[in-house]
């Protein structure tokens, strides 16, 4: 089932958001000192955004995040963040996560999506190019930037 992430499930969020970032971090996710349950529940709790979350016998197996980015176009949105738990990788939950989040764009009336993905995350970029994302002609990597910059015509699917 893919539902609305609720306040209170912040902290599973978080543990399966940091779950799955160690994959293709290779010393860990780097420390930063974020909160990272603080920073789930912000984001669930944001009217402008909207956190979705695939869940499995009671557990949360898959979460997406995504709102209107500062400055952009009318019409777009951003995938801020797509995990899936490493223990269910290729199982169906990102492809049906993902369906998911296009239908709750279309249905919000966005045009384009954009994200940007760990230059290291090599399963990550194959996944979203299997979907139909491509690189992202209106911001090209910068030199020694870690992310590639994506982009999905929402309305093209």
């Amino acid at each position: 089932m893919i539902r609305t992430a609720l306040p209170a499930e912040a902290g599973a969020v978080a543990d399966l958001h940091l779950r799955a970032r160690s994959t293709y971090y290779p010393d860990g996710v780097p420390e930063d000192g974020t909160d990272w349950s603080a920073a789930w529940r912000s984001a669930i709790e944001r009217p402008d955004g909207q956190v979705l979350c695939a869940v499995e016998h009671g557990r949360i197996v898959g979460i997406a995040s995504f709102r209107t980015p500062e400055g952009a176009p009318s019409g777009t949105v951003k995938l801020f963040q797509f995990h899936v738990a490493p223990d269910h990788w290729r199982s169906g939950i990102g492809t049906a996560l993902h369906a998911a989040c296009v239908e709750q764009w279309r249905a919000d009336g966005r045009r384009t999506a954009v994200l940007d993905v760990h230059v290291g995350n090599e399963r990550a970029q194959a996944f979203y190019a299997r979907r139909g994302w491509v690189p992202d002609p209106e911001n090209p990597p910068a030199e020694g930037d870690h992310h590639l910059f994506l982009r999905y015509a929402v309305t093209g699917e």
